[in-house]
This record gives C-alpha cells, structure tokens and sequence, in this order.
C-alpha cells in the first residue's frame, strides 16, 4: 500500500462510509477505539469489539497475534458465530491504581433504529455517530453509554474538532486498506485503519461502591479531556497478520507564541511486522514492517506510510518516513523478550494540501526492569490458558506479551 503512493497522495480525508460497522463474516475482527487523557492526567480506554468468529480481541488493544483470540474463545466460549465485546480501562499514573473491565454483549446491531451504519447498539453499550454538534467549533461526534456493570458507567461525547479531519492513508477508493498477497485484486486478506488524530471528550464516570479509581467510594465524577479515535478491521486470519505490533499515541499542546494561539498536538503510528510468509516472493524473504501513522499541529495534518522490505536497509534521507526503531534492548526474564529501553518514532512528509514539509520525532525512554517509566502492565496472553492447550500453544514458539506504558515525554 505505502510503497505504491505518491507522496502527494498520501492525505486523504475520511468519507461518511469509511466509519461504518461493516460486521464481516469468515475471519474477521473489526474495532473501535477511543482513547483518551482526562485533564486530571488519568487514562481512560473504551473498545467496542466485533469479531464474526467469535475471536474477541484482547482488552488493551484491538489488533493482536492469533493466540490472543484463541485466549478469548476459550474464556468466553463463543466459537463459531459473531462476538461482541466492550473493554474499559482506567489508569491513574499519580496513584497507579488501574480499574479494567471487559464484558461479552449481546444483541448487537449496526445500524439502531434511526441512526446511520456508523453507529451500534447492543445490550451492555450504544455508540451513537452524530454529523452537527452543538458547539460551532467541533463538526461530528459520536455519544457513547456503557453499563460496565453494577459499579462502573460511562457516559461521554467524543467530538472531532473542525480544524483536524478524520484522515486516511490513499486517495484511492481503498484508502486506509492494507493488503496481503501478490495479487491486489484478489488478496489474502487485508487490514484497515482510520482515525480522528484528534477529539475532545466530556461527560461521566458513574462508580459504584465496589469498583471505583477514586479510592472506593460511590458517586458521579465529571470528566474533561482530549484523545484521538481508530476504526480498524483485520479482514483476515490474525495469526497471518503480524508477529509484531507498535502502536503509539501522543497527545500535547503547542504553547501561544508571538504570531500564533496555544495549539493542540497529536502524533499517531501503527506499525506491524508480518510473518516470515510474506514477502516479494510467496512462501518466503518474508518479515515485511508497513507503518502507517499521522501528526497534527493545529489545523495541519501530516500523513505518513512506509514499507520496510527484509532485504532492504532503510533509507536515512526518505522524503516520506514513518518508523519505529528499538534502542537499547534488554532481556526481559519475565517474558524473554529482549525489550526496549528506548523507543524512537520518527515521522516526516508533506503537509496537507500544501507546498511544506514537516518531520517529528518523539524519544520514548521507557526504561527498564525496576527501573521502568511510565509502565501500565505487562500482559501474559497465556497465563490463564489451560495447560494441555498451553503445551499446544508452546509448540508454535508463541509467547505472546503486550507491554502498555503512559510516560510524559515530548514531541519535536
């Protein structure tokens, strides 16, 4: 996909259908996620899950290796018809008390009565899409109730300001697909990604007296902050899909200077390595990395893709860049990863419709060991997998762990 654009074609602005559900069939996953920093410092995370197998995405991301899929089938017992999910996550960096819940819906439906595919409803939560909103200066939002259970509600609106448009990697009618394969017309499979870089979100926090992130007791707490919003659909078996994923998400203010107003700043990038299978020749010199990732800097958007080939070195002066690079890998003994210390994500490309070029680059030192920065968790997939299919599992060399970190840092 990236390989193939221009760099003039890059930007590419979402249409109304690219945020539909379209609830595939065969071995599909599709997500919605919102992410967000609440104005106190706190994370919060809500993922409305689809999966036409029954294959429920893990919890803290949408897009994962196979045997995070299996982990649900067997947790929840869905196996061969559709499954819904909705994962919530709370995390305060000052106290490190993190409250998560993930539940399985039932009655889903895209679209409600009344509403366009770009909303759904289901017994446990409703996300509505709206094209006007009430404030002038935000263009569409979508208003979103969840009854986690008896102690945690959640009842926002996310808005996309006007500045910042949904974007889009293509101007094709394809934009936004990844595909898999030698032939485009009749792929493998593929996978898809849109955003809103940026939003602002408000609205309540309902706690119970048994679950709450503000020392136990019950009550409603209003809640302020930004985030950035991704549709994302695995059109295909996830174990073909990758063997690596980074993903990282910046969000920041650009302070009032002599000839500008205070801006607001994201910087977005998924990155996946694909298996060995796939690469310029079927069935090896495979391991291909595709980046895709957007920075904003008030109303300017840049949008960057590249294609990292195994036998091909990266180029250091590429008019077009989107990389993460790992520094400073250390053995991790409780996954036998070797883990980064340090993460550099670099972008750089054309300015939106304009003649400019921007780059950025955010060092993320994430530290290590007991001297980890800004770690949420470190997720073993399988640590609650039976043992005879955790035997099976170890025979395929998968030790799969997601590392989730919230550090401050800064974006130049």
């Amino acid at each position: 996909m990236s390989s193939a654009l221009p760099a003039s074609d890059l930007f590419a602005p979402l249409e109304r259908t690219d945020l539909e559900w379209t609830c595939l069939g065969g071995f599909a996953v599709e997500t919605q996620t919102f992410y967000h920093i609440l104005e106190d410092g706190r994370f919060l995370m809500g993922q409305a899950i689809y999966s036409s197998t029954g294959y429920a995405s893990y919890p803290h991301f949408g897009l994962i290796a196979w045997i995070m899929k299996l982990y649900s089938d067997i947790r929840f017992c869905r196996l061969w018809y559709p499954t819904v999910q909705f994962t919530f996550k709370v995390y305060d960096p000052a106290t490190k008390k993190l409250v998560w819940r993930s539940l399985t819906a039932k009655d889903f439906v895209s679209p409600p009565p009344g509403q366009d595919k770009r909303s759904c409803k289901s017994d446990l939560f409703t996300i509505v899409h709206r094209d006007t909103s009430s404030d002038p200066n935000y263009s569409e939002n979508y208003t979103i109730n969840v009854n986690m259970a008896p102690d945690i509600q959640l009842s926002i609106v996310v808005s996309r300001p006007n500045s910042v448009p949904g974007v889009k990697v293509g101007k094709s009618p394809n934009g936004g697909y990844t595909y898999f394969g030698q032939n485009k017309d009749r792929p493998d499979g593929y996978v898809v990604h849109r955003f809103w870089p940026r939003t602002s979100v408000s609205g309540h926090l309902i706690w119970g007296a048994n679950g709450s992130a503000i020392g136990g007791r019950s009550g409603i707490e209003e809640i302020k902050g930004v985030g950035m919003m991704v549709h994302a659909i695995q059109g295909m078996r996830p174990n073909l899909i990758a063997r690596r994923w980074n993903f990282c998400w910046f969000t920041g203010t650009l302070p009032a200077g002599e000839d500008h107003e205070a801006e607001g700043v994201s910087g977005i990038m998924m990155e996946f390595t694909t298996p060995e299978a796939y690469g310029r020749k079927r069935g090896g010199n495979g391991g291909v990395t595709v980046n895709v990732g957007n920075v904003t800097i008030g109303d300017k958007v840049i949008v960057t893709a590249e294609t990292k080939w195994p036998d091909e070195a990266a180029a250091s002066n590429a008019p077009v860049m989107s990389r993460a690079t790992h520094m400073d890998t250390l053995l991790d003994r409780d996954t036998g990863y070797n883990a980064p210390q340090k993460i550099l994500f670099s972008w750089q490309g054309p300015v939106a419709n304009s003649a400019e070029n921007a780059q950025a680059e955010l060092l993320l030192d994430v530290g290590a060991g007991e001297e980890s920065k800004g770690l949420i968790e470190k997720v073993d997939v399988l640590a609650e997998i039976p043992k005879v299919l955790k035997a099976v599992v170890n025979m395929t060399g998968t030790k799969p762990y997601i590392y989730q970190v919230c550090p401050s840092t800064v974006l130049h």
